[in-house]
Protein backbone atom coordinates (compact mmCIF):
# COMPACT_ATOMS: atom_id res chain seq x y z
CA UNK A 1 0.00 0.00 0.00
CA UNK A 2 2.65 2.73 0.81
CA UNK A 3 4.25 1.52 -2.33
CA UNK A 4 2.07 4.36 -3.95
CA UNK A 5 2.43 7.85 -3.07
CA UNK A 6 -0.84 8.79 -3.55
CA UNK A 7 -2.57 5.92 -1.35
CA UNK A 8 0.11 6.56 1.49
CA UNK A 9 -1.42 9.77 1.80
CA UNK A 10 -4.62 9.31 2.12
CA UNK A 11 -4.06 6.90 4.32
CA UNK A 12 -1.53 8.98 6.76
CA UNK A 13 -4.37 11.86 6.42
CA UNK A 14 -6.75 9.38 7.38
CA UNK A 15 -5.15 8.36 10.51
CA UNK A 16 -4.15 11.83 11.10
CA UNK A 17 -7.77 13.05 11.59
CA UNK A 18 -9.09 10.14 13.16
CA UNK A 19 -6.12 11.08 15.90
CA UNK A 20 -7.53 14.25 15.75
CA UNK A 21 -11.15 13.21 16.70
CA UNK A 22 -9.92 10.86 19.29
CA UNK A 23 -7.86 13.59 20.78
CA UNK A 24 -11.16 15.69 21.52
CA UNK A 25 -12.67 13.09 23.81
CA UNK A 26 -10.11 14.00 26.15
CA UNK A 27 -11.17 17.87 25.96
CA UNK A 28 -13.75 18.37 28.79
CA UNK A 29 -16.89 20.81 28.18
CA UNK A 30 -16.08 24.00 29.98
CA UNK A 31 -17.62 23.61 33.95
CA UNK A 32 -17.48 20.07 34.02
CA UNK A 33 -15.09 18.43 37.00
CA UNK A 34 -11.90 17.68 35.95
CA UNK A 35 -10.71 15.22 38.19
CA UNK A 36 -13.97 12.90 38.10
CA UNK A 37 -13.88 14.13 34.50
CA UNK A 38 -10.13 11.69 33.90
CA UNK A 39 -11.51 9.03 36.73
CA UNK A 40 -14.50 8.25 33.92
CA UNK A 41 -12.45 8.67 31.49
CA UNK A 42 -9.82 6.37 32.88
CA UNK A 43 -12.17 3.36 32.93
CA UNK A 44 -12.96 3.36 36.36
CA UNK A 45 -16.76 4.31 36.72
CA UNK A 46 -19.35 2.12 35.00
CA UNK A 47 -23.03 2.41 34.78
CA UNK A 48 -26.14 -0.68 34.03
CA UNK A 49 -29.03 1.35 34.60
CA UNK A 50 -31.72 0.74 32.06
CA UNK A 51 -31.54 4.37 30.47
CA UNK A 52 -27.20 4.23 30.93
CA UNK A 53 -27.69 1.39 28.59
CA UNK A 54 -30.07 3.25 26.21
CA UNK A 55 -27.75 5.75 25.97
CA UNK A 56 -24.73 3.33 25.80
CA UNK A 57 -26.39 2.10 22.64
CA UNK A 58 -26.79 5.34 20.83
CA UNK A 59 -23.06 6.44 21.71
CA UNK A 60 -22.19 3.23 19.92
CA UNK A 61 -24.11 4.19 17.01
CA UNK A 62 -22.98 7.27 16.72
CA UNK A 63 -19.21 6.99 17.81
CA UNK A 64 -20.17 9.03 20.33
CA UNK A 65 -19.86 9.30 24.18
CA UNK A 66 -22.81 11.02 25.96
CA UNK A 67 -22.08 10.22 29.77
CA UNK A 68 -18.50 11.18 28.98
CA UNK A 69 -18.16 15.36 29.40
CA UNK A 70 -15.91 15.53 26.06
CA UNK A 71 -16.95 18.43 23.99
CA UNK A 72 -17.41 15.38 21.67
CA UNK A 73 -20.09 14.08 23.63
CA UNK A 74 -22.78 14.28 20.62
CA UNK A 75 -20.27 12.58 18.14
CA UNK A 76 -21.74 12.44 14.87
CA UNK A 77 -25.41 11.31 16.04
CA UNK A 78 -27.03 14.63 15.33
CA UNK A 79 -25.61 14.69 11.45
CA UNK A 80 -26.75 11.51 11.00
CA UNK A 81 -30.56 12.00 12.39
CA UNK A 82 -30.43 15.03 10.23
CA UNK A 83 -29.04 12.54 7.04
CA UNK A 84 -32.14 10.06 7.54
CA UNK A 85 -34.86 12.41 8.22
CA UNK A 86 -34.11 14.13 4.68
CA UNK A 87 -33.81 11.03 3.34
CA UNK A 88 -37.62 9.15 4.19
CA UNK A 89 -38.61 12.93 3.27
CA UNK A 90 -37.34 12.32 0.31
CA UNK A 91 -39.50 9.41 -0.63
CA UNK A 92 -42.16 11.80 0.72
CA UNK A 93 -42.35 15.32 -0.43
CA UNK A 94 -42.49 15.38 -3.94
CA UNK A 95 -40.39 19.09 -4.36
CA UNK A 96 -37.25 16.94 -2.20
CA UNK A 97 -37.22 13.91 -4.48
CA UNK A 98 -37.18 16.16 -7.11
CA UNK A 99 -34.17 18.29 -6.03
CA UNK A 100 -32.54 15.18 -5.27
CA UNK A 101 -32.21 14.51 -8.81
CA UNK A 102 -31.00 17.73 -10.17
CA UNK A 103 -27.57 16.30 -9.99
CA UNK A 104 -24.81 17.64 -7.62
CA UNK A 105 -26.24 21.04 -7.43
CA UNK A 106 -29.89 19.79 -5.30
CA UNK A 107 -27.73 17.41 -3.71
CA UNK A 108 -25.58 20.31 -2.26
CA UNK A 109 -28.79 21.78 -1.12
CA UNK A 110 -29.92 19.32 0.62
CA UNK A 111 -26.96 18.83 2.35
CA UNK A 112 -27.04 21.96 3.57
CA UNK A 113 -30.44 21.69 5.24
CA UNK A 114 -29.26 18.91 6.76
CA UNK A 115 -26.24 20.67 8.54
CA UNK A 116 -29.30 23.19 9.40
CA UNK A 117 -31.09 20.33 10.96
CA UNK A 118 -27.99 18.89 12.68
CA UNK A 119 -27.56 22.13 14.90
CA UNK A 120 -30.98 22.12 15.98
CA UNK A 121 -31.25 18.67 16.82
CA UNK A 122 -27.44 19.53 18.90
CA UNK A 123 -29.98 21.62 21.07
CA UNK A 124 -32.69 19.06 21.72
CA UNK A 125 -30.04 15.98 22.77
CA UNK A 126 -27.33 19.11 24.46
CA UNK A 127 -30.41 18.97 27.03
CA UNK A 128 -29.97 15.06 27.64
CA UNK A 129 -26.64 15.58 28.04
CA UNK A 130 -26.99 18.21 30.34
CA UNK A 131 -29.58 16.57 32.54
CA UNK A 132 -27.05 13.50 32.85
CA UNK A 133 -23.93 15.37 33.53
CA UNK A 134 -25.57 17.40 36.24
CA UNK A 135 -28.97 16.62 38.31
CA UNK A 136 -28.11 13.29 39.66
CA UNK A 137 -28.36 11.50 36.64
CA UNK A 138 -24.25 11.22 35.47
CA UNK A 139 -22.84 8.29 36.75
CA UNK A 140 -20.57 11.18 38.65
CA UNK A 141 -22.50 14.40 38.70
CA UNK A 142 -19.34 16.22 36.06
CA UNK A 143 -21.31 19.25 36.53
CA UNK A 144 -21.32 21.09 39.85
CA UNK A 145 -24.56 22.55 41.45
CA UNK A 146 -23.43 26.01 41.29
CA UNK A 147 -23.02 25.39 37.82
CA UNK A 148 -26.78 24.65 37.11
CA UNK A 149 -29.09 26.95 34.98
CA UNK A 150 -30.03 28.49 31.74
CA UNK A 151 -26.73 30.14 31.14
CA UNK A 152 -24.74 26.54 32.11
CA UNK A 153 -27.04 24.81 29.76
CA UNK A 154 -26.85 27.19 26.95
CA UNK A 155 -22.56 26.94 27.25
CA UNK A 156 -22.85 22.95 26.97
CA UNK A 157 -25.30 23.11 24.54
CA UNK A 158 -22.47 25.51 22.65
CA UNK A 159 -19.53 23.80 23.46
CA UNK A 160 -21.49 20.16 22.03
CA UNK A 161 -22.61 21.55 18.61
CA UNK A 162 -19.26 23.43 18.16
CA UNK A 163 -18.11 19.56 18.94
CA UNK A 164 -20.65 18.27 16.40
CA UNK A 165 -19.69 20.40 13.64
CA UNK A 166 -16.18 19.90 13.67
CA UNK A 167 -16.65 16.23 13.76
CA UNK A 168 -18.48 16.70 11.08
CA UNK A 169 -15.98 18.59 9.00
CA UNK A 170 -13.75 16.18 10.30
CA UNK A 171 -15.77 13.70 8.48
CA UNK A 172 -15.95 15.58 5.25
CA UNK A 173 -12.62 16.12 5.02
CA UNK A 174 -12.08 12.62 4.94
CA UNK A 175 -13.99 11.62 3.06
CA UNK A 176 -12.39 14.19 0.04
CA UNK A 177 -8.34 13.53 1.24
CA UNK A 178 -8.62 10.64 2.64
CA UNK A 179 -9.53 6.39 2.23
CA UNK A 180 -13.59 5.30 2.94
CA UNK A 181 -16.44 7.52 3.84
CA UNK A 182 -15.65 9.87 6.52
CA UNK A 183 -18.70 9.67 8.32
CA UNK A 184 -18.74 5.79 8.69
CA UNK A 185 -14.93 5.97 9.66
CA UNK A 186 -15.73 8.41 12.28
CA UNK A 187 -18.17 5.76 13.90
CA UNK A 188 -15.91 2.75 13.43
CA UNK A 189 -13.17 4.78 15.41
CA UNK A 190 -15.36 5.27 18.23
CA UNK A 191 -16.77 1.78 18.27
CA UNK A 192 -13.45 0.18 18.46
CA UNK A 193 -12.22 2.73 20.74
CA UNK A 194 -14.18 0.92 23.33
CA UNK A 195 -12.18 -2.03 23.18
CA UNK A 196 -9.75 -0.97 26.16
CA UNK A 197 -12.66 -0.19 27.94
CA UNK A 198 -14.11 -3.28 27.74
CA UNK A 199 -10.97 -5.34 28.37
CA UNK A 200 -10.41 -3.29 31.33
CA UNK A 201 -14.18 -3.83 32.55
CA UNK A 202 -13.44 -8.06 32.15
CA UNK A 203 -9.79 -7.53 33.73
CA UNK A 204 -11.23 -5.69 36.94
CA UNK A 205 -13.54 -8.36 37.16
CA UNK A 206 -11.69 -11.46 36.84
CA UNK A 207 -7.99 -10.79 37.37
CA UNK A 208 -7.37 -7.65 40.00
CA UNK A 209 -9.00 -9.57 42.91
CA UNK A 210 -11.29 -6.91 43.40
CA UNK A 211 -14.41 -9.59 42.89
CA UNK A 212 -13.48 -12.83 45.60
CA UNK A 213 -16.43 -14.57 43.34
CA UNK A 214 -14.53 -14.53 40.09
CA UNK A 215 -11.70 -16.74 39.09
CA UNK A 216 -8.89 -16.15 36.64
CA UNK A 217 -9.35 -19.42 35.02
CA UNK A 218 -13.41 -17.90 34.42
CA UNK A 219 -11.64 -14.51 32.78
CA UNK A 220 -9.73 -17.06 31.07
CA UNK A 221 -12.10 -19.31 29.61
CA UNK A 222 -14.80 -16.65 28.69
CA UNK A 223 -12.08 -14.47 26.61
CA UNK A 224 -11.08 -16.98 24.42
CA UNK A 225 -14.96 -17.36 23.98
CA UNK A 226 -15.64 -13.88 23.60
CA UNK A 227 -12.46 -13.87 20.86
CA UNK A 228 -13.72 -17.13 18.92
CA UNK A 229 -17.59 -15.72 19.52
CA UNK A 230 -16.28 -12.51 17.77
CA UNK A 231 -14.38 -14.39 14.86
CA UNK A 232 -17.19 -16.34 13.83
CA UNK A 233 -19.67 -13.31 14.09
CA UNK A 234 -17.81 -11.33 11.86
CA UNK A 235 -17.46 -14.15 9.24
CA UNK A 236 -21.24 -14.34 9.25
CA UNK A 237 -21.73 -10.60 8.77
CA UNK A 238 -19.49 -10.91 6.19
CA UNK A 239 -21.09 -13.63 4.25
CA UNK A 240 -24.60 -12.05 4.47
CA UNK A 241 -23.41 -8.04 3.75
CA UNK A 242 -22.01 -9.81 0.63
CA UNK A 243 -24.72 -11.76 -0.40
CA UNK A 244 -26.67 -11.34 -2.89
CA UNK A 245 -29.67 -13.41 -5.25
CA UNK A 246 -28.40 -13.29 -8.55
CA UNK A 247 -31.53 -13.09 -11.40
CA UNK A 248 -30.73 -13.80 -14.93
CA UNK A 249 -31.09 -10.81 -16.87
CA UNK A 250 -31.80 -11.48 -21.11
CA UNK A 251 -31.22 -8.83 -23.39
CA UNK A 252 -33.50 -9.53 -26.27
CA UNK A 253 -31.72 -10.16 -30.09
CA UNK A 254 -31.82 -7.94 -32.46
CA UNK A 255 -31.74 -9.02 -36.13
CA UNK A 256 -30.00 -5.92 -38.55
CA UNK A 257 -29.65 -7.43 -42.23
CA UNK A 258 -26.98 -10.58 -41.72
CA UNK A 259 -26.02 -9.53 -38.46
CA UNK A 260 -27.56 -10.35 -34.67
CA UNK A 261 -27.33 -7.84 -32.04
CA UNK A 262 -27.74 -8.79 -28.32
CA UNK A 263 -28.73 -11.77 -26.59
CA UNK A 264 -26.17 -11.47 -23.82
CA UNK A 265 -27.08 -12.26 -20.64
CA UNK A 266 -26.60 -10.20 -17.34
CA UNK A 267 -27.56 -10.29 -13.64
CA UNK A 268 -29.35 -8.42 -11.07
CA UNK A 269 -28.28 -8.42 -7.75
CA UNK A 270 -30.49 -8.03 -4.71
CA UNK A 271 -28.62 -7.95 -1.63
CA UNK A 272 -29.69 -10.26 1.27
CA UNK A 273 -29.66 -7.35 3.68
CA UNK A 274 -30.97 -4.31 1.65
CA UNK A 275 -31.61 -2.45 4.95
CA UNK A 276 -28.09 -2.81 6.30
CA UNK A 277 -28.02 -1.32 9.70
CA UNK A 278 -31.25 0.45 9.61
CA UNK A 279 -33.48 -1.64 10.75
CA UNK A 280 -31.35 -2.35 14.12
CA UNK A 281 -30.69 1.33 14.30
CA UNK A 282 -34.30 2.13 14.41
CA UNK A 283 -35.53 -0.99 16.35
CA UNK A 284 -33.15 -0.39 19.74
CA UNK A 285 -33.62 2.76 20.44
CA UNK A 286 -37.37 2.97 20.35
CA UNK A 287 -37.07 -0.56 22.29
CA UNK A 288 -34.62 0.72 25.05
CA UNK A 289 -36.84 4.25 25.22
CA UNK A 290 -39.73 2.84 25.17
CA UNK A 291 -38.63 0.13 28.41
CA UNK A 292 -36.28 2.75 30.22
CA UNK A 293 -38.33 6.00 29.71
CA UNK A 294 -42.01 5.54 28.93
CA UNK A 295 -42.21 2.87 31.61
CA UNK A 296 -40.38 3.96 33.86
CA UNK A 297 -41.21 7.66 34.19
CA UNK A 298 -45.07 6.98 34.34
CA UNK A 299 -44.52 4.54 37.31
CA UNK A 300 -42.56 7.23 39.12
CA UNK A 301 -45.24 10.17 37.75
CA UNK A 302 -48.31 8.42 39.24
CA UNK A 303 -47.07 6.88 42.53
CA UNK A 304 -49.79 5.16 44.39
CA UNK A 305 -52.28 6.64 42.18
CA UNK A 306 -54.07 5.11 40.17
CA UNK A 307 -53.68 1.28 41.47
CA UNK A 308 -55.24 -0.25 38.71
CA UNK A 309 -53.00 1.52 35.75
CA UNK A 310 -50.30 1.09 37.75
CA UNK A 311 -50.68 -2.92 38.07
CA UNK A 312 -50.64 -2.67 33.97
CA UNK A 313 -47.60 -0.85 34.21
CA UNK A 314 -45.61 -2.81 36.45
CA UNK A 315 -46.62 -5.74 33.63
CA UNK A 316 -45.16 -4.04 31.24
CA UNK A 317 -41.65 -2.82 32.79
CA UNK A 318 -41.16 -7.21 34.51
CA UNK A 319 -42.04 -8.07 31.16
CA UNK A 320 -40.34 -5.33 28.11
CA UNK A 321 -37.56 -4.71 30.13
CA UNK A 322 -34.11 -5.18 28.64
CA UNK A 323 -34.03 -9.57 28.45
CA UNK A 324 -37.40 -10.35 28.88
CA UNK A 325 -39.34 -12.71 26.51
CA UNK A 326 -41.33 -10.00 25.85
CA UNK A 327 -38.93 -7.51 25.03
CA UNK A 328 -36.92 -9.73 22.47
CA UNK A 329 -40.22 -10.70 20.74
CA UNK A 330 -41.23 -7.36 20.22
CA UNK A 331 -37.65 -5.57 19.47
CA UNK A 332 -37.79 -9.03 16.89
CA UNK A 333 -41.05 -7.45 15.40
CA UNK A 334 -39.89 -3.82 15.29
CA UNK A 335 -36.43 -5.50 13.01
CA UNK A 336 -38.86 -7.43 10.58
CA UNK A 337 -40.76 -4.24 10.40
CA UNK A 338 -38.16 -1.79 9.80
CA UNK A 339 -36.26 -4.22 7.53
CA UNK A 340 -39.80 -4.63 4.93
CA UNK A 341 -40.03 -0.72 5.29
CA UNK A 342 -36.84 0.08 4.52
CA UNK A 343 -35.98 -2.10 1.56
CA UNK A 344 -39.65 -0.85 0.16
CA UNK A 345 -38.70 2.06 0.77
CA UNK A 346 -35.64 2.37 -1.62
CA UNK A 347 -36.63 -0.55 -4.57
CA UNK A 348 -38.79 -0.18 -6.36
CA UNK A 349 -40.20 -3.82 -8.34
CA UNK A 350 -42.24 -1.76 -10.63
CA UNK A 351 -39.61 1.19 -11.47
CA UNK A 352 -37.04 -1.95 -12.23
CA UNK A 353 -39.18 -3.66 -14.30
CA UNK A 354 -39.92 -0.90 -16.22
CA UNK A 355 -36.38 -0.40 -16.71
CA UNK A 356 -35.87 -3.69 -17.77
CA UNK A 357 -38.34 -3.99 -20.31
CA UNK A 358 -37.37 -0.02 -22.00
CA UNK A 359 -33.82 -1.52 -22.64
CA UNK A 360 -34.89 -4.13 -24.03
CA UNK A 361 -34.61 -7.03 -22.02
CA UNK A 362 -36.59 -9.39 -19.83
CA UNK A 363 -36.31 -12.34 -16.86
CA UNK A 364 -36.21 -15.65 -18.71
CA UNK A 365 -39.63 -17.43 -18.22
CA UNK A 366 -41.48 -14.32 -17.01
CA UNK A 367 -43.44 -11.68 -18.99
CA UNK A 368 -42.24 -7.96 -18.99
CA UNK A 369 -44.22 -5.52 -17.03
CA UNK A 370 -46.16 -6.29 -14.36
CA UNK A 371 -45.68 -10.25 -13.83
CA UNK A 372 -42.05 -9.05 -13.73
CA UNK A 373 -42.94 -6.40 -10.67
CA UNK A 374 -44.55 -9.14 -9.34
CA UNK A 375 -41.87 -11.70 -9.61
CA UNK A 376 -39.09 -9.45 -8.36
CA UNK A 377 -41.32 -8.48 -5.41
CA UNK A 378 -41.75 -11.56 -4.16
CA UNK A 379 -38.10 -12.69 -4.57
CA UNK A 380 -37.08 -9.54 -2.44
CA UNK A 381 -39.91 -10.47 0.64
CA UNK A 382 -37.93 -13.92 0.45
CA UNK A 383 -34.68 -12.23 0.70
CA UNK A 384 -35.41 -9.40 3.23
CA UNK A 385 -37.11 -12.65 5.37
CA UNK A 386 -33.34 -13.61 5.92
CA UNK A 387 -31.67 -10.56 6.06
CA UNK A 388 -34.28 -9.68 8.90
CA UNK A 389 -33.92 -12.85 10.54
CA UNK A 390 -30.27 -12.59 10.67
CA UNK A 391 -30.50 -9.02 12.05
CA UNK A 392 -32.67 -9.91 14.82
CA UNK A 393 -30.11 -12.88 15.97
CA UNK A 394 -27.60 -10.41 15.94
CA UNK A 395 -29.51 -7.46 18.04
CA UNK A 396 -30.56 -9.87 21.06
CA UNK A 397 -27.73 -11.87 21.29
CA UNK A 398 -25.34 -9.06 23.18
CA UNK A 399 -28.34 -8.37 25.37
CA UNK A 400 -28.93 -12.27 25.85
CA UNK A 401 -24.72 -13.36 26.33
CA UNK A 402 -25.17 -9.88 29.15
CA UNK A 403 -27.80 -11.46 31.46
CA UNK A 404 -26.49 -15.27 30.77
CA UNK A 405 -22.82 -14.62 31.95
CA UNK A 406 -23.03 -11.32 34.06
CA UNK A 407 -20.83 -9.36 31.90
CA UNK A 408 -21.40 -5.89 31.39
CA UNK A 409 -23.04 -5.19 28.09
CA UNK A 410 -19.71 -2.82 26.96
CA UNK A 411 -18.00 -6.27 26.64
CA UNK A 412 -20.71 -7.97 24.79
CA UNK A 413 -22.03 -5.34 22.84
CA UNK A 414 -19.18 -6.12 20.30
CA UNK A 415 -20.59 -9.77 19.52
CA UNK A 416 -23.82 -8.11 18.42
CA UNK A 417 -26.04 -5.34 17.35
CA UNK A 418 -25.29 -1.95 15.44
CA UNK A 419 -21.72 -2.26 16.24
CA UNK A 420 -20.34 -5.41 14.58
CA UNK A 421 -22.31 -4.49 11.79
CA UNK A 422 -21.18 -1.04 11.22
CA UNK A 423 -17.58 -2.25 12.21
CA UNK A 424 -17.57 -5.36 9.37
CA UNK A 425 -19.44 -3.09 7.05
CA UNK A 426 -16.92 0.06 6.64
CA UNK A 427 -13.71 -2.61 7.13
CA UNK A 428 -14.85 -3.98 3.78
CA UNK A 429 -15.73 -0.44 1.90
CA UNK A 430 -12.02 0.46 2.89
CA UNK A 431 -10.52 -2.43 1.60
CA UNK A 432 -12.22 -2.37 -1.68
CA UNK A 433 -11.25 1.04 -1.36
CA UNK A 434 -7.43 0.17 -1.11
CA UNK A 435 -7.85 -2.63 -3.67
CA UNK A 436 -8.83 -0.20 -6.49
CA UNK A 437 -5.98 1.56 -5.87
CA UNK A 438 -3.92 -1.78 -6.20
CA UNK A 439 -5.25 -3.02 -9.36
CA UNK A 440 -5.52 0.14 -11.36
CA UNK A 441 -1.99 0.04 -10.51
CA UNK A 442 -1.43 -2.99 -11.86
CA UNK A 443 -0.53 -4.42 -8.19
CA UNK A 444 -1.50 -7.62 -6.57
CA UNK A 445 -5.40 -6.65 -4.75
CA UNK A 446 -5.24 -6.20 -0.92
CA UNK A 447 -5.88 -9.88 -0.33
CA UNK A 448 -3.31 -11.10 -2.70
CA UNK A 449 -2.81 -12.29 -5.90
CA UNK A 450 -5.89 -13.44 -7.39
CA UNK A 451 -8.05 -12.82 -4.49
CA UNK A 452 -10.57 -10.56 -4.72
CA UNK A 453 -13.90 -9.51 -2.64
CA UNK A 454 -16.66 -10.61 -4.08
CA UNK A 455 -20.39 -11.12 -2.62
CA UNK A 456 -21.86 -13.81 -2.11
CA UNK A 457 -23.92 -15.30 -4.53
CA UNK A 458 -26.53 -18.68 -5.23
Amino acid sequence: MFRIPELKKRILITLGFLAVYRIGFSIPIPGVKFVPFLNLHGFGISEAGGFARFIQQISAITGGDWLGGSIFALGIMPYISASIIFSLLQKIIPSLEQMAKEGEAGQQRLNQYSRYSTVALCFVQAYFVYTKLSRGGGPTDLLPAEFWGIGAFFQVFLALTAGTIFVMWIGERITEYGIGNGISMIIMAGIVARMPRAAFNIYNKYFSGNDPNSRPETGVLISAGLILGYVLIVMAVIIITQGTRKITIQQAKHVRGTRVYGGQRSYLGLRVNQAGVMPVIFASPVMQLFSSVLIVGAARALGPRWLWFGDILRFLFHNFSGGGVFYVLLETALIFFFAYFWTALYFNPKETAKNIKEYGSFIPGIRPGGNTSDYLEKIMNRVTLGGAAFLSAISVLPMLLSMSLGLDYIVVGFLGGTGILIVVGVALDIVQKIESHLVMRHYDGFLGAGKRIRGRRR
